[in-house]
């Protein structure tokens, strides 16, 4: 039972909240009775709480309420690396530094804002979480508030961790869409060199005709620029108006983009794979946490 409900009567009360807590008011009287106070009992009176005891307590919670800061060894610990005893060992051996300073004093306090380096790299006061949301319609791919209905809203309840999404997908575009708090991993998704591949379904409002489907496969200039995508297809088994496509952008819009310079409209677009990871398991408007060998795939990726 919580401590906040009430009792039914039954058992032993714990005396906290009586009239003199933790001390012995309350005594056996001499005819037997049981809970008589004890009064003019001057020796109990002293015994009675000192006055200078809350102010110390109080002192001692307003030196521990500042929620910006918090220990460079729990902050060391919070990032996964190691356990907090651990982490003591590595500052006092001068393997931390705080904004470029290394830090050997034990306790000390380190705002989130903080750059802290561990060996040499940079790390955060948090475990490393990796979360795959099968996106449905009608949610913005954005971290701000006042968009309405985004993809924050669907993951809130995924991990503490400050996670962001890595690409983005119009708002009533349908799929896959990658949340993470590793920079590492962000830079290799965003890489315009190398980039990630993501597969996309593609429904146009008309059949792709075979001379704009070669044009794809070729490259496009669009407004001076050579628009390239990885593969291109026909989906066996449907209509020409529904086609495969795979990118290494990180957006979608170089996909509408393509259409739009050749005068199709598209009726649905569903990212249905990134990087290899698919959304089987994963319903609409659902999500799942990457495995630690689906994580160690993606970081093997060039």
């Amino acid at each position: 039972m919580s401590r906040h409900q009430g009792s039914s009567g039954k058992g032993k009360s714990s005396g906290r909240g009586q009239l003199a807590r933790g001390n012995k008011s309350f005594s056996r009287g001499g005819d037997g009775s049981k809970g008589s106070y004890a009064r003019g009992n001057a020796p109990m009176k002293k015994r009675h709480s000192s006055p200078e005891r809350p102010q110390t307590d109080n002192k001692s919670s307003e030196k521990k309420s500042n929620p910006d800061e918090i220990r460079l060894n729990k902050y060391i610990a919070n990032s996964g690396l190691c356990s907090r005893r651990d982490a003591d060992m590595h500052i006092a051996t001068g393997s931390v530094t705080v904004n470029g300073k290394i830090i050997t004093e034990m306790g000390y306090k380190v705002k989130l804002t903080d750059e802290v380096k561990f060996d040499g790299a940079k790390i955060a006061p948090e475990k490393k979480a990796y979360v795959l949301l099968n996106k449905p319609k009608g949610f913005a791919t954005t971290t701000s508030e006042g968009k309405g209905r985004t993809v924050m809203d669907l993951v809130a309840n995924a991990t503490t961790a400050r996670i962001k999404p890595i690409g983005r997908l119009g708002r009533n575009s349908l799929g896959l869409i990658l949340f993470t708090n590793d920079d590492d991993l962000v830079k290799k998704f965003t890489n315009s060199k190398n980039g990630v591949p993501r597969l996309f379904q593609i429904e146009l409002d008309k059949n792709l005709k075979l001379e704009d489907f070669k044009q794809i496969q070729a490259g496009l200039n669009i407004e001076g620029k050579t628009v390239n995508v990885v593969e291109i297809s026909y989906i066996d088994g449907e209509p020409k108006n529904k086609i495969g496509l795979k990118i290494k952008n990180t957006g979608n819009t170089v996909i509408r983009s393509i259409f739009d310079h050749l005068k199709y409209e598209i009726v649905k677009l569903d990212c249905v794979s990134i990087a290899g990871l698919t959304k089987k398991d994963i319903p609409r408007g659902h999500w799942k946490h990457l495995t630690q060998q689906e994580v160690n795939t993606l970081k093997m990726l060039p």
